[in-house]
């Protein structure tokens, strides 16, 4: 195997090989992280790393590329890309071809976030002769999972936090620093019915009509309560009814209903049992405690890096903005694990997840020189 001959071909390399996370994409054929993973670790050993696969899941590894100077007492430096993506379902364009057209590379991924990926690797590529004499260790970590529940950034904090001082996270954040972001968690509620045939109502308990009214008084409560827990830099957390769904037929009286909740939390409604803490308190006072069921589907940490870290000074002396964001990613686990963590990379959010996902190339190789100054910041 050969290394890419540009950031382009490269990225268009990486697109070419689905992996789109199975938990975003149940019933559609998704094939996970493996063979993705298996190729990026083909390259991390041209660019002379040691290699290694902790599979999180069956099938679902993190591949790392640990270069040399691992191991010795050289602050941790660790990049930290994800390697799924989204489901494909409604794109408009070939999701795995990595065509280019007017100067962008269209595919599922380039956005978020395989774009950021290979602007890492060839940067990792390029320096491959230098990763030894600069003051840090560097290592590269291709995360499974992040687009559901974050398994792959969770396993490596719990197994590998103490070995970093730091994590650049790779997304989408047009070359600024993502220092901090709300997590967020979604809840689902759940009451259950009796269902019988619709010409007979009385004779079933309709789930619908039993959540209705649930909704109609817990949406107040959550939102005159969330205002109690402010960030000065995040604003106040928010909820958001993400969706509702009940019933199987027009003429059966509905035995399930269930209804999603998302929260933004900020770090102090984290600290006080998030909202899943309000909704069973609210559910507890009015006494449906016994009525409504209440799951997590899914969940992320919140993300507050102290600006005066070392690894943000070293972004912001290259002309990187200390900026916020409304959506999560690893950062914020790689920190509950106790790696100082940020996101920064090529590309806007606004094309992820999107039907015509792209990234521009210009973007890409702007990216690919600002991994490799940030890297060359460490020759110090």
């Amino acid at each position: 195997m050969r290394f890419p001959d540009s950031p382009s071909a490269l990225l268009q390399d990486l697109l070419r090989i689905p992996s789109v996370n199975p938990d975003c994409a149940p019933d559609q054929g998704a094939t996970g992280e493996l063979a993705c993973a298996r190729f990026i670790g083909e390259l991390l050993e041209i660019c002379g790393a040691e290699v290694a696969f902790d599979e999180v899941l069956p099938g679902r590894p993190n591949v790392i590329g640990r270069f040399p100077g691992t191991g010795t007492k050289k602050p941790g430096l660790l990049l930290a890309p994800h390697v799924d993506t989204v489901s494909v379902l409604g794109m408009s364009v070939d999701p795995f071809g990595g065509k280019i057209r007017d100067g962008k590379i269209y595919g599922r991924g380039a956005s978020d976030t395989k774009g950021t990926m290979a602007a890492m690797l060839w940067a990792l590529h390029e320096m491959r002769e230098e990763i030894a004499e600069l003051s840090c260790a560097v290592t590269f970590v291709g995360l499974m999972g992040e687009e559901a529940g974050q398994p792959g950034s969770q396993d490596f904090a719990r197994r590998y936090g103490a070995d970093f001082s730091f994590a650049l996270v790779g997304e989408p954040t047009s070359l600024e620093t993502v220092f901090a972001h709300k997590g967020c968690v979604w809840l689902k509620l759940s009451a259950r019915g009796r269902s019988c045939h619709g010409a007979t109502p009385e004779q079933g308990k309709n789930a619908i009509r039993g959540l209705l009214p649930v909704l109609e008084s817990l949406l107040p409560y959550l939102e005159k309560r969330l205002p109690d827990y402010p960030d000065e830099i995040l604003g106040h957390p928010t909820v958001n009814l993400a969706m509702i769904r009940g019933g199987s037929s027009p003429n059966i009286v509905p035995s399930d209903c269930h209804a999603t909740l998302d929260f933004r939390e900020t770090p102090a409604l984290f600290a006080a049992g998030g909202g899943l803490r309000l909704v069973r308190d609210h559910l507890e006072a009015a006494g449906l405690s016994d009525e409504i069921a209440v799951d997590v589907i899914g969940d992320s940490c919140p993300l507050l890096t102290d600006p005066a870290t070392d690894g943000v000074i070293r972004l912001a002396s290259l002309g990187s903005r200390l900026t916020t964001a409304p959506w999560f990613c690893d950062a914020g686990r790689l920190a509950e694990g106790g790696i100082p963590s940020v996101a920064c990379g090529p590309g806007s959010i606004a094309q992820a997840h999107t039907k015509d996902e792209y990234l521009a190339i210009r973007d890409l190789e702007a990216g690919a020189v600002f991994y490799r100054r940030f890297l060359e910041t460490y020759r110090d």
